[in-house]
């Protein structure tokens, strides 16, 4: 066998195995996108009632000077949430959604605003850490999987640098850059502001109907600072979530792609084997036919 075709045939078992591996990725995103998609609409309906909830409060209160939905007079530092996988094989979701929060950090830098990043997943603390970007908290293990619990504990970091005065390291508004799953093709990334809450006011009827009218025992503030926490975990949680569709669909397609990929290159490689093995053929028979000829005349010669 000649040294080209050992070459060919050892680069064709390496693609082969390179393709069993993305085919493996690609079954097991697709089977666990179906769970996070579910778990995605069952928190649905939670996450809108208590931002119905929020906006209710906040509509009936014409006096309401909450820290959670009023925006200061001048922001100086901003927080900045970013939703990132803990693995790879994902094709450009991790990309997009760092490059996202670059833009955001530039908008803030422009207007003179420092931004402190909080990164969840370990593709975007590597992101951060190779070029030598400070991370206030990190959190990575659970980006496929995430729990509320995990949803509160990082809710409560967040509030907890809103809390404080920017003098002693807090921050005046609360972003979060995720990724929106729009379908099983299409995932988008987004920046969302948390804190202060955007109130917008639209003319005409609201699409879900007449906010609900309530009374407020002790004060309004009183219901705000027990109910605005859970908002902020349940917007975390839901983002969570959706990221967490996300990556498995961008995963899922990205090995598709692979495989496919994988498969023409074999069948490159076949053909380029295979036309070297004919050469080799082709070589082996002119060297019998020449061979023989040489013989038939040296006998011929001889006699």
């Amino acid at each position: 066998m000649g040294a080209q075709l050992r070459a060919v045939r050892a680069r064709i078992r390496a693609v082969k195995s390179i393709a069993k591996i993305t085919r493996a990725q690609e079954l097991i995103a697709s089977s666990r996108i179906v769970r996070a998609q579910q778990r995605m609409r069952a928190a649905g309906p939670y996450a809108r009632e208590l931002t119905t909830a929020v906006e209710a409060v906040v509509s009936r209160s014409t006096s309401l000077s909450h820290p959670m939905i009023t925006r200061p007079a001048s922001v100086t530092r901003s927080a900045a949430l970013i939703l990132t996988s803990d693995g790879g094989f994902c094709g450009a979701y991790n990309a997009n959604v760092l490059r996202e929060s670059s833009r955001l950090r530039q908008r803030n830098t422009d207007k003179g605003i420092a931004t402190l990043n909080y990164v969840a997943g370990r593709k975007g603390i590597g992101w951060h850490r190779f070029r030598d970007l400070e991370i206030v908290q990190e959190w990575f293990g659970f980006s496929a999987q995430p729990t509320y619990a995990q949803a509160e504990e990082l809710a409560a970091a967040m509030l907890d640098a809103f809390e404080k005065d920017t003098a002693d390291g807090g921050v005046d508004e609360i972003y979060l850059v995720s990724t929106e799953f729009v379908s099983m093709l299409t995932q988008r990334p987004v920046v969302r502001r948390v804190l202060p809450m955007e109130i917008e006011e639209k003319e005409g009827e609201r699409p879900g109907g007449a906010l609900p009218s309530y009374e407020f025992e002790p004060s309004t503030d009183v219901v705000l600072d027990a109910l605005l926490p859970q908002y902020v975990a349940s917007r975390i949680y839901y983002a969570m979530l959706e990221a967490a569709a996300s990556e498995l669909a961008a995963r899922r397609r990205a090995m598709k792609a692979a495989t496919d990929n994988a498969n023409d290159l074999i069948d490159r490689l076949t053909r380029e084997a295979n036309n070297a093995r004919q050469a080799e053929i082709t070589q082996e028979i002119s060297e019998i036919v020449g061979g023989s000829n040489a013989l038939a005349e040296a006998n011929a010669g001889s006699e």
